[in-house]
């Protein structure tokens, strides 16, 4: 019934997508979370709306068609159709994390990389809190929380950094236990401070103090892709789908998208990829 697809994320700037807080909480702009996890996610609806306004902008004739339209007077059911592709939310894959001794290392946990997995299609395997891959410093990193033991280096954790972005990584991977990634994940969150002053005076207006929290830039994250495989009695074709998004080879099917707010300030700059998956039979990737 659909095509399967997906797409992989790095943001190259600070990533802010989420809800402004009131007063009660200290005026804090909090990214939205997984609910497991409680790490950083973009909406499925937030990543839609993205690909819809590129496509409205470059080539306009053809939005309606792969994402519905809204309601017109005098048609039956109002006139709306079902949009041909689909986005769910993206999830972490590899946060960095400061390390004094390494600098960088690109953190993750067993359920974000199971979650992984199954995206793209690879085996889901066993992964073990504490394994890594790369050059270490040392047995034992430190973050600011404390200190954490390197176990077992896994080779295979390579297979779960994405092909999109370079054949190896070039920071060391670390697993961590699933209880732990959102501690390690709140340390790893970039944090600004914003104000606007009064004109006459060294005063923040009323209500234009606020604090703001974002993804680092070099996080990789990942979503599933579904598209109908009917539409209009006629066949839809993926390569279709990546010639009117302008996903072309030509452009290595990357692209540079702005996500969530605050992009005026320097937020939101992303390099998007998207990949056919390997269970289809006539893949374009």
């Amino acid at each position: 019934m659909y095509h399967k697809a997906y797409g992989i994320i790095e943001t190259q700037a600070p990533l802010h997508v989420g809800a402004s807080a009131g007063e009660e909480s200290g005026n804090l702009n909090l990214i939205f979370r997984d609910q497991f996890t409680q790490t950083g996610i973009i909406p499925g609806s937030s990543i839609r709306g993205r690909f819809r306004a590129d496509m409205r902008q470059k080539n306009p004739t053809e939005v309606d068609k792969w994402y519905g339209h809204e309601a017109s007077a005098g048609k039956e059911d109002g006139g709306t159709t079902e949009a041909i592709i689909k986005f769910e939310y993206a999830s972490i894959v590899w946060l960095p994390v400061y390390c004094p001794n390494q600098p960088i290392v690109r953190v993750s946990c067993p359920a974000l990389l199971n979650r992984y997995q199954k995206i793209t299609g690879k085996a889901v395997t066993e992964i073990k809190p504490y394994s890594y891959f790369g050059k270490a410093a040392s047995k034992t990193l430190f973050f600011n929380l404390g200190f954490l033991p390197l176990k077992t280096e896994d080779a295979t954790l390579k297979e779960c950094f994405p092909k999109e972005l370079q054949k190896s990584p070039k920071h060391l991977l670390l697993v961590v236990d699933d209880t732990e990634i959102s501690m390690i994940h709140d340390m790893a969150l970039y944090r600004q401070s914003r104000v606007a002053l009064e004109s006459d005076k060294k005063k923040a207006k009323k209500g234009a103090f606020f604090d703001v929290e974002a993804l680092p830039e070099g996080t990789i994250m990942a979503f599933p892709i579904a598209m109908r495989k009917m539409y209009d009695n006629q066949s839809v074709e993926w390569e279709q789908f990546l010639q009117d998004s302008k996903f072309t080879q030509q452009d290595k099917e990357d692209k540079e998208l702005y996500f969530g707010g605050l992009e005026s300030i320097g937020f939101g700059r992303t390099k998007v990829f998207v990949t056919s998956h390997p269970s289809n039979p006539d893949q374009n990737s």
